[in-house]
């Protein structure tokens, strides 16, 4: 009984393997072969069109049969005295090994010690065997089921090949007979019944391999190589090293027509697909050196243009949520690669602060390069009148690196001049002499950072011109993710600013609002394009158009206009001198709000608005305003003392300049459930107040008022509230936790911008 023959007509399937080229050749089984026989694994996906997962590691029985040499031996091998193992195989890279080393599977099976694997079944025996033919015996495999089996076959099949492939593709030695091989396991990968993701991973390795060993390959033998594999680059990203080799590639022949055909759509997959490029920085490195490649070609930035749209579709919205995530990231890693140079010789270098301010607290730094930084001083001031072009006298100041030029250009008048009298910080009206700064760092490109740096800054550009993708990229850029040589460097600033006025110019609050600061104390947009602002080049017309959209949605609150009156005072004035309309409504609601406490600040703004006919205009009408409210008031005040209004539930004072003197009439109102105090004068005295005698009142609106802690923990005591706004005010988090606990029927409350939010 030769339980090894198992074709009919007396072929030998092991001479039929032989006669296949190496790993997966298409070799039709001999006539007459039995159904018990597979040889080929094609023909078997063909019958039952079944796909399986790539076995690693699983339970089968075995058994082993040495090929009989005597008359005695082959009785002991006959099926009726052979036993059957249980294992626990696993199909390592190299063999086909036991966890548990006894018995039959003693000595793990090599793959290039497996002649055939080949499924079997016969007639009384066993179902669902496998039969791996080895020099001088045979093992036999029985799993549970027909489709554990076939999977089983087709597992050891794919090990074994790539094994081979391995062995094969180490030491080449004709590069046509190479490349031959890789169409054929290329060919087999996309073939294979198998769906794991090795499948078309172990190939691409071995090619990869392949390449980063053989670095002498002429570019023609390159691109073959290329066109053979990029079938399994349509479903697959690249392995790191091969990620190497195509960077390579684009870089050397930017106009070669593999980048265009082939490399196209891998780049599209890594962009629609790719989750981390922290896990393969290479994977971001190919890409960028493929659109690099692209703006190499005739049309250049057109080329690139068009793959921009195609990676964002034809409709209005982008379905692929990944795009634009990925492409902001290439861009980020290629633009901080332009300044890679100068970030690496930096040592102790200025913080972005210390550059917009042109100044730095000194401190034990290496031996520092000089910055000018240019004051008015009083004489020139004089001279003003007789002189075309005002020069400043300059002042060194320690710095690090950075030349930053001021230059003085004022348009505002001599009367509003105050001269500086001693050598200390120059006034406000000083800072109103000097124009925007230009801070700029002394850096010069090479070629190709330039080239790269003007690419990938339009393509941001050319990002933010999509409306679906603007809240997103704003949203990404809020954090200023660019290095501080980059925010320096009047170049790359300049181009910028399109992406920033893009922002600026949309309407949608989820975008204008990241031109703000991500967190206090950091620097935003808004900041850095700003009048004295690091990449400021204009007259202050990017910040008005910021303020203008910013102070038309939810920002028009006393907390966005007391940080313009903490650090941007200076241009705001200027530019109303300017006769901007904008800054104009800013100072006017500056002094509407109470926002200035000096009184010498208050006169200088009461000035600047006086010097300009719509500033005039406006003030004057804010003044009347404030009389008519004023009249108001005291109309106020003698109607709830008149009694007439003891059934009163709702009432609003909102944006009235009522104050705490008010209280003493609410507390007439007995019936009083909802009050609206919304941007008054309304401070604690009149919270305690209310607390005490107005017990039924459920909504209270004190949103833009100067109260404070001590204020509201009076609210405690009113257990009806249901309904409590405190936005904007001077709310800590232990107050508000404090009132929750002790109001139990509150339900609505909204703490934004305070520091319970």
């Amino acid at each position: 009984m030769d339980l090894t023959s198992s074709s009919g007509g007396g072929g030998d399937p092991r001479q039929i393997e032989e006669t296949k080229p190496l790993l997966g050749g298409d070799v039709p089984a001999p006539e007459g072969t039995k159904m018990g026989a597979v040889p080929c694994r094609r023909a078997l996906l063909l019958c039952n069109g079944m796909r399986y997962k790539l076995l690693q590691e699983g339970d089968i029985q075995v058994c082993v049969i040495r090929h009989p040499r005597t008359f005695l031996s082959k009785i002991l091998t006959s099926k009726f005295l052979r036993r059957w193992e249980p294992h626990h195989l696993t199909l390592a890279d190299n063999s086909l090994a036991s966890a548990t080393p006894t018995g039959y599977m003693e000595n793990s099976v090599s793959y290039s010690a497996i002649e055939d694997v080949q499924l079997l079944s016969w007639e009384n025996a066993p179902k669902y065997c496998l039969q791996l033919t080895i020099p001088g015996g045979t093992v036999l495999l029985q799993a549970a089921n027909s489709y554990l089996r076939d999977q089983w076959f087709h597992s050891l099949q794919w090990k074994k090949k790539i094994y081979k492939y391995k062995k094969v593709l180490s030491n080449p030695s004709r590069w046509e007979v190479v490349l031959k091989e890789i169409r054929t396991l290329v060919d087999m990968a996309l073939t294979s019944p198998l769906q794991d993701d090795s499948i078309n991973q172990a190939p691409l390795e071995i090619v990869s391999k392949l390449l980063s060993e053989n670095t002498n390959l002429t570019t023609q033998e390159h691109e073959n190589i290329i066109v053979a594999i990029a079938p399994l680059l349509e479903n697959n990203h690249p392995p790191p090293d091969l990620c190497e080799f195509f960077c390579k590639h684009c870089r050397e022949r930017p106009r070669s027509m593999v980048v265009i055909e082939v490399f196209t759509p891998v780049v599209q997959r890594i962009l629609k697909h790719n989750m981390d490029f922290g896990k393969c920085p290479r994977l971001r490195l190919f890409t960028q050196e493929y659109i690099l490649a692209l703006n190499e070609l005739n049309a250049g930035m057109e080329v690139v243009k068009k793959f921009i749209q195609s990676m964002h579709g034809p409709t209005g919205h982008c379905p692929h949520p990944r795009v634009l995530p990925n492409l902001v990231a290439v861009c980020l890693a290629a633009i901080y690669s332009c300044y890679e140079e100068f970030i690496n010789s930096r040592d102790n270098s200025p913080s972005l602060k210390e550059i917009r301010n042109g100044c730095q607290q000194p401190c034990d730094r290496k031996p520092t390069l000089p910055l000018r930084l240019l004051h008015p001083s009083p004489d020139l001031v004089s001279q003003e009148a007789t002189l075309s072009e005002a020069r400043l006298k300059s002042v060194v100041v320690a710095s690090s690196e950075i030349h930053v030029e001021v230059e003085h250009t004022s348009t505002a008048k001599p009367a509003l001049t105050a001269s500086a009298g001693n050598d200390s910080e120059p006034n406000l009206i000083d800072c109103l002499m000097v124009s925007p700064a230009c801070s700029t760092m002394s850096i010069e490109l090479g070629p190709q950072a330039d080239r790269t740096l003007g690419c990938y800054v339009e393509i941001l550009k050319l990002l933010s011109d999509y409306d679906d993708w603007r809240p997103s990229l704003a949203s990404l850029l809020q954090p200023i993710p660019f290095p501080k040589e980059a925010l320096a460097h009047e170049k790359f600033t300049k181009e910028l600013k399109y992406v920033i006025q893009r922002f600026a110019e949309d309407p949608r609050q989820e975008v204008h609002s990241c031109l703000l600061s991500v967190r206090a104390g950091k620097d935003g947009w808004f900041q850095l394009y700003s009048p004295g602002g690091v990449a400021c080049d204009d007259d202050g017309e990017l910040f008005a158009s910021m303020v203008h959209i910013l102070m038309g949605s939810c920002y028009k609150t006393k907390k966005f206009l007391l940080s313009l009156a903490e650090n941007k005072l200076g241009p705001c004035m200027l530019l109303a001198l300017r006769g901007n309309q904008t800054m104009v409504e800013i100072l006017c609601l500056m002094l509407e709000y109470n926002i200035i406490d000096n009184n010498d600040t208050q006169l200088q703004i009461i000035s600047t608005l006086e010097s300009t006919g719509v500033g005039k205009r406006m003030y004057e009408q804010l003044c009347d305003r404030q009389r008519e409210l004023k009249e108001l008031d005291a109309d106020l005040a003698r109607l709830l003392s008149s009694g007439s209004f003891g059934n009163l539930e709702n009432l609003s004072l909102a944006f009235t300049n009522v104050t705490s003197a008010c209280a003493e009439h609410l507390i007439k109102l007995p019936s009083l459930k909802q009050l609206n105090l919304w941007s008054t004068q309304f401070g604690d005295a009149g919270l305690r107040l209310l607390s005490e005698h107005l017990t039924m009142l459920q909504v209270l609106n004190l949103c833009e008022t100067p109260v404070t802690d001590a204020g509201l923990l009076a609210l405690s005591s009113m257990k009806s509230l249901c309904s409590l706004n405190m936005n904007s005010t001077k709310l800590s988090a232990d107050t508000y936790e404090d009132l929750k606990a002790k109001l139990p029927n509150l339900k609505e409350v909204d703490v934004r911008y305070t520091e319970a939010w």
